[in-house]
């Protein structure tokens, strides 16, 4: 039984190859991300104000466009992390996505059905106690468009850092650590951390990195329990996607032609903690009970 249980780490690391060859591989996804970036720049405006923040300097483009450009670079690394597993370390991709024979689709839908559920709930309740804070931005001939975008490139880029995160660096990182707690907790931290940079963490604060790091961490350990990333993967997917079709603002790193535009106050919402401190631990609590999820201790911290 004790063989079985960690078969998602373990399996993929039966060939030990050093950290090096790990550090390559994530070297080779970047360049290809790169090669997805150099549309882009064919729409840099000619004369650039640094007084701009972020994506600001990309204001005169039509939104649906600008999505697709910063969506464009994770299709491509998509490719780059296919080559990586199957080249360099001769392995199928299903090796980062799951320890079963066959990658689960029905825990990908559960996942992302219940998250969805989750997300529009939250939003909805909010709006009902803040409805100054959103007006209606829904344009039907731009939203069709957005829908197409969104549904096509967001599952792409979702499950590509789930890949990476949970898949491949998680992976990688318990050849160098021997364990699995530290690569749960750097893959955590790591992932927060490429957030910072973005938009909403200029307007609301540092603060914001206890959602993106708790958010990594909930991801890290459903992946872990699980046995693969079709659980997170469903979670991200969602998570993306709602936030994609159902509100904006002109603060965040995705600002599209959604239902709803938030026009408060940018501010450390609670939601943050609703997040962090209650809906995870309750999903952890639905997910153990579904799954039957057991030896919590051996399958996070040995």
């Amino acid at each position: 039984m004790e063989a079985k249980i960690n078969r998602f780490l373990e399996d993929f690391c039966k060939v030990k190859k050093p950290l090096g060859f790990y550090l390559l591989g994530l070297m080779i996804v970047l360049i290809f991300s790169f090669i997805g970036q150099i549309p882009l720049f064919f729409f840099l405006p000619n004369e650039i104000n640094t007084s701009s923040e972020g994506l600001n300097i990309f204001s005169s483009l039509d939104k649906n466009l600008l999505l697709f450009l910063l969506l464009l670079p994770s299709v491509c690394s998509f490719l780059g992390l296919w080559f990586v597993v199957n080249k360099i370390h001769s392995r199928l991709l299903i090796s980062i996505i799951t320890s079963r024979k066959k990658i689960d689709l029905e825990r990908f839908k559960f996942a992302f059905i219940l998250w969805s559920l989750i997300s529009i709930s939250v939003f909805s309740l909010d709006i009902l106690i803040s409805p100054t804070n959103y007006e209606w931005n829904f344009n039907l001939s731009k939203f069709l468009i957005l829908f197409l975008i969104s549904i096509l490139m967001i599952p792409v880029q979702s499950i590509l850092e789930e890949l990476i995160f949970r898949g491949y660096l998680m992976q990688g990182l318990t050849v160098f650590f021997k364990n699995r707690l530290l690569p749960l907790l750097s893959t955590s931290i790591i992932f927060g951390l490429l957030h910072i940079l973005n938009p909403e963490i200029q307007k609301i604060g540092y603060g914001l990195l206890i959602y993106y790091i708790g958010t990594g961490l909930f991801f890290g350990i459903v992946t872990l329990m699980d046995e693969g990333v079709e659980l997170s993967s469903g979670f991200h997917v969602s998570n993306n996607l709602v936030a994609s079709l159902l509100v904006t603002a002109d603060w965040t790193a995705f600002e599209t032609y959604s239902f709803f535009k938030f026009i408060g106050e940018p501010h450390f919402s609670k939601e943050v903690l609703l997040y962090v401190f209650i809906i995870y631990p309750l999903v952890f609590l639905l997910l153990s009970k579904k799954y039957k999820w057991v030896t919590w201790k051996t399958k996070l911290l040995k």
